[in-house]
């Protein structure tokens, strides 16, 4: 019988992706980790004996603890958190079960940017449109729920990125950046390790946006309308980007479950 602050691999990979993933805090020791140094998506490495930082990151929100096998350091640590009024479940088999699940990704660590008072922290231009909404979407979803953004002008994207540690992306000649036909969504798929169904067609949609190719997927001249709209009714970029948040989670859930779906009027009507 499942343990009532358990949770399995397959269920926690139903809300990775989702405005209501909970925080996953990885706590596998140096050494496990070593072995294999993968995170599971949205998640941040903690050691298991720093309770007190642990609840400040976390900040009231709910977790799921991760172990390598899923025994006594996450299940020890998410019952500490629990008796501190956290709600907190852990992975039932670790990072063992996660990464026997064929369909759950892994990113690679070294390809995480480092970590600036906790977060990570990126820059680009100012005024976005598709691709500068999309990729902060990804990264907080999948990547760093934390992250940071930065909007600036686009002659002051190196410079700054220069003065306060932050990443750049989505501009030319940096490593997260268009690379041929594709995009810097693309790209962040690839360097992530997150080429999941769902997001590669998401991913297609905006590309075709993003490049003015609508051959590529009809929704894409969609997302563009919908992105120069948004661009026109918001002054302020970060506002800009909540409002871009609701939308791609939306297009996420379409492209996970929903692709296939129609619609017509009136209801029912014989083809």
């Amino acid at each position: 019988m499942p343990a009532p602050n358990e949770i399995t691999p397959a269920q926690l990979l139903r809300l990775i992706g989702t405005p209501d993933a909970p925080v996953t805090v990885d706590v596998c020791i140096d050494p496990d980790f070593a072995e294999d140094p993968y995170l599971i998506p949205g998640s941040f490495r903690h050691s298991h004996d720093d309770m007190e930082s642990l609840k400040q990151r976390l900040a009231g929100r709910s977790c799921i603890v991760v172990c390598q096998r899923g025994l006594k350091l996450s299940q020890g640590l998410a019952a500490r958190l629990r008796a501190d009024g956290i709600s907190a479940e852990y992975l039932s088999g670790g990072m063992y079960g996660w990464r026997d699940l064929p369909e759950a990704p892994r990113i690679p660590f070294d390809a995480l940017p480092p970590l600036q008072d906790g977060a990570r922290l990126w820059v680009t231009r100012h005024r976005p449109k598709i691709d500068r909404i999309a990729c902060p979407w990804l990264i907080r979803r999948f990547v760093d729920t934390d992250a940071r953004f930065l909007f600036v002008a686009p002659d002051q994207v190196l410079a700054v990125a220069e003065k306060f540690d932050a990443t750049p992306f989505d501009i030319e000649d940096v490593h997260w950046s268009h690379r041929g036909e594709t995009c810097t969504f693309d790209t962040m798929l690839t360097e992530f390790n997150l080429q999941t169904q769902a997001l590669e067609r998401l991913a297609t949609v905006v590309r075709g946006a993003d490049t003015n190719r609508h051959d590529l997927t009809p929704e894409a001249a969609g997302l563009l309308a919908i992105s120069v709209g948004l661009s026109r009714q918001y002054r302020d970029d970060l506002a800009q980007l909540e409002a871009g948040m609701v939308l791609y989670d939306a297009l996420y859930r379409w492209a996970r479950d929903g692709g296939g779906e129609t619609h017509d009027w009136p209801a029912g009507r014989a083809q």
